[in-house]
């Protein structure tokens, strides 16, 4: 299967990827051994494990870059079973050994793009659910994680931090995915400080296109005005 999206520009989405590690390593390294042993926005999950998280991608991304270099196929993880072991084994190491890692491994994802060959960017690799996808959709979906997870780590930064303009790529990616899926929601959302609609259902919803985004991923509709119902699931 092969993703039809046309992504956001290549230069914007490195912007947001390089900006993003930027914020989240920020709060990483903030973080002491309380915090991270304490609860994440998202359920089940420590702060620890978010970490894990974004540690665990950072390498899953290098795999895909190391395929689309080489041609080689190296899918981002060899099971969803190995994945989820890989998080709980790097959450489980003491504090510091989580934060270095995270460290570690967004390092290396930031070699492997700026080390990619200009022509190499339009090989095809898959992504995480199977999808091909140009290998320049890798900054986006790194720029994804680390902003959306930044947020879940529930440490100081908000959805309400996150940048306008790649929430607006964000709804626009998210509301698409559910209407290839026939769950598209039946609203209309108009985003207050952007500019933007989406939709023609009868149900209007209005608030900034960040608090679209919270609600669209994280089914979390504070910062929404309207008959707000819950969105299907994103991932």
């Amino acid at each position: 299967m092969t993703d039809e999206r046309t992504f956001p520009p290549f230069d914007t989405t490195r912007r947001w990827w390089a900006d993003g590690e930027l914020a989240v390593a920020g709060i990483v390294d903030r973080l002491t051994d309380a915090d991270l042993a304490g609860d994440s926005a998202l359920p089940g999950w420590s702060r620890a494990h978010v970490v894990a998280h974004l540690a665990r991608n950072a390498d899953a991304l290098v795999n895909l870059l190391t395929w689309a270099r080489t041609g080689v196929e190296t899918p981002m993880y060899p099971s969803r079973a190995v994945r989820d072991a890989d998080i709980e084994a790097t959450a489980a190491r003491p504090g510091a050994e989580v934060r270095a890692e995270h460290v570690a491994a967004s390092d290396r994802l930031a070699r492997a793009i700026e080390g990619l060959p200009a022509d190499a960017w339009t090989a095809q690799v898959r992504n995480g659910q199977g999808v091909a996808v140009p290998a320049s959709a890798i900054p986006w979906m790194r720029a994804k994680e680390v902003w959306v997870h930044g947020a879940d780590l529930d440490a100081g930064l908000a959805f309400a931090d996150l940048p306008a303009d790649l929430c607006v790529a964000l709804v626009d990616e998210v509301l698409g995915l559910f209407a290839a899926r026939d769950q598209a929601v039946d609203v209309t959302v108009v985003a207050t400080d952007a500019d933007r609609t989406w939709g023609s259902g009868g149900t209007r919803i209005d608030g900034p296109v960040t608090a679209v985004a919270a609600w669209l991923t994280r089914s979390d509709a504070s910062g929404l005005t309207g008959d707000v119902p819950p969105p299907p699931a994103w991932l």
